[in-house]
């Protein structure tokens, strides 16, 4: 078992301290202590060393070279420890834990930073029984929603088996899994209230590239509240913003979101994904001395009336492009669009696509299986407008471009961009202004959680 299969980031005790501290600066004592995935009991040990530690600490660890090491920790006179193990995924919080202290409950900790396609993708079996723990409807259900993380599932396990207690939970995550827990618990109506999320720097601590926090909320309130204030570190003492839910919509700042609202409405647009192939070093090409080359540099000649002008996201934080230096290979005009057609109609590209087949049946994508040979995605009648609306899906300050036919064709992006397709460039041109008005910029970001997406499509 692979330190990776587990999500194995052990916390240090410096991070510990902060942890202890921010929960303690509001004057909170508890009676009992939880911690769910304990490792080699760093938080435990954190907890021992306050000046008024709890009476009782139970910790949950399956990995036998951690409980022996957790064991060894010495609770001062009138404390218990009790180190179980016991498997997380499998033990009910609620009624397999014998409990010799009543009061006010913390559970503490760190789960695994870890989503069960890793898992999966290790061999490794680490993983909670397979079940539609999220109540998801249709293929969702079916398919388990294909991904989640580790740490969201024990999120709710202790929600759900915990939720007739006195209970805080104080848990390391990413902040992504911070929100989808506010975002279940406002859609089945747990009693929850007081969350906060308090960033950290996983880089540092964990030498890992992800937005993550300290997240904290309690159960059992009776007064529930789905909104959670969001401070900038552990010791920060004012929230910067407060994120909260505008009808069922989770938004990342309530209170601006709710001077701008006046903007928020039904799209009388629909925007669009650019397109998707998965097979760049084949599909997207250069010129260079008026010859096209691929992505292995490799000499492309193919009918010139299947290329198309190409932009990505890169090229969108010019403020509005002058010149196109990539293209693409756009082989249909619609999805599922029957290809076996080129080898007639074009056939120098049907010999080019053919010759590079492997790169297609190469690609991982579940969207692929069952279509015509070198199919895409995002593409329609859409994709051959005119005139285009754009904006980066990658970059978090949003901003619109109008970009109009490129020697004479249509321009093309790729899916990390987002469109709104017309056939006026002047209704194009209304429509960017409205867009990048600073009321419009301001509202978008109280709606989004770091950059453009396709939540746009429900917005304006």
């Amino acid at each position: 078992m692979s330190k990776k299969e587990f999500g194995d980031f052990q916390t240090s005790l410096a991070l510990v301290e902060q942890v202890l501290a921010a929960l303690e600066a509001d004057g909170t004592k508890w009676s009992r202590v939880l911690e769910p995935t304990c490792g080699r009991g760093n938080f435990i040990r954190g907890v021992l060393e306050l000046e008024r530690p709890p009476q009782e600490i139970i910790g949950i660890e399956l990995q036998d070279r951690y409980i022996q090491e957790a064991r060894k920790l010495n609770p001062p006179p009138g404390v218990r420890l009790n180190i179980l193990n016991a498997d997380i995924f499998t033990l009910d919080i609620g009624k397999d834990i014998s409990w010799q202290t009543r009061g006010p409950l913390l559970v503490i900790g760190n789960p695994p930073w870890v989503t069960n396609a890793e898992i999966g993708a290790l061999g490794g079996s680490n993983l909670p029984e397979k079940s539609n723990f999220k109540g998801r409807r249709g293929i969702d259900a079916i398919t388990g929603h294909a991904n989640f993380d580790i740490a969201e599932f024990i999120w709710i396990k202790l929600i759900r088996e915990l939720a007739t207690e006195e209970a805080t939970i104080a848990l390391l995550c990413k902040t992504s899994v911070a929100r989808n827990i506010l975002q279940y618990c406002h859609k089945v109506g747990f009693d929850i209230a007081n969350a906060t999320i308090r960033l950290i720097d996983a880089k540092r601590w964990f030498d890992a590239g992800v937005d993550a926090c300290l997240f904290t909320l309690t159960l059992n309130s009776g007064s529930p509240s789905y909104e959670a204030k969001i401070f900038s570190s552990l010791s920060a003492t004012t929230p910067k913003r407060q994120i909260g839910f505008a009808g069922h919509q989770l938004v990342s700042d309530i209170t601006k979101y709710r001077e701008l609202a006046f903007i928020d409405g039904k799209s009388p647009f629909e925007w669009r994904q650019g397109i998707k192939h998965d097979a760049a070093a084949v599909m997207e090409l250069s010129c260079r001395d008026g010859v096209w080359r691929n992505g292995q540099d490799e000499r492309v000649e193919v009918e010139d009336e299947y290329i198309y002008p190409l932009l990505k996201s890169s090229d969108l934080r010019s403020a509005s492009p002058t010149s196109l230096e990539r293209a693409v290979i756009v082989p249909q005009t619609r999805v599922g669009q029957n290809t076996r057609q080129l080898e007639t109609v074009a056939p120098r590209l049907w010999r080019y696509l053919t010759s590079h087949s492997d790169a297609f049946t190469a690609r991982k994508s579940s969207i692929y299986k069952g279509k015509p040979p070198f199919s895409i995605f995002g593409i329609g009648d859409y994709s051959f407008a005119a005139y285009k609306v754009l904006i980066s899906g990658l970059y978090k300050k949003p901003h619109f471009i109008v970009i109009g036919p490129y020697n004479g064709k249509p321009v093309m992006c790729d899916d990390t961009c987002y469109l709104l397709p017309f056939e006026s460039a002047v209704e194009a041109a209304i429509v960017a202004c409205a867009l990048n008005h600073p009321f419009s910029l301001q509202f978008i970001e109280t709606i989004i959680f770091g950059t453009p997406n396709a939540r746009l499509r429900n917005h304006y």
